[in-house]
């Protein structure tokens, strides 16, 4: 990607998560807020990916993906008051899986913590004091 490209994808990037959190009024998107993780422009500038990630059930996140897909060519329109380019690629929106894979992942990781907290604690404590050393020079009897 060329530093153009990804110039660009960074102002779409911040332009975007700004018109999300100031100017859509969609009540299915209001109380979740997607976050934009990412945007990559093809590179004839005719499209920009962008990739959010959406919080909450699975409901509010397809009802909210719905509603950023739905304002898609308003965000365009919006951009094309911030961004100065001649032509502003067309909006499309895709779901990063990514965050909440991870998100999966660290929950996973927590529950085998606390599954090796658990039965570290009701592991019976054994004695130290009977061991015997294998040094033969602190054995002496």
């Amino acid at each position: 990607m060329s530093r153009r490209h990804e110039r660009l994808a960074s102002i779409i990037q911040r332009e975007v998560s700004m018109i999300i959190m100031r100017e859509i009024a969609d009540p299915r998107i209001g109380p979740i807020y997607p976050t934009v993780n990412s945007v990559k422009i093809s590179d004839d500038l005719a499209y920009a990916d962008i990739f959010v990630s959406i919080m909450g059930t699975p409901g509010q996140r397809t009802a909210a993906f719905a509603a950023l897909k739905g304002s898609a060519g308003m965000i365009r329109t919006k951009l094309s008051k911030a961004v100065e380019i001649r032509q502003i690629p067309a909006v499309r929106f895709h779901i990063d899986e990514g965050a909440i894979k991870e998100i999966e992942m660290l929950a996973l990781l927590r529950k085998i913590e606390d599954e090796r907290l658990e039965s570290e604690k009701n592991k019976p404590e054994s004695s130290t004091n009977t061991e015997l050393s294998t040094d033969p020079d602190t054995n002496n009897p």
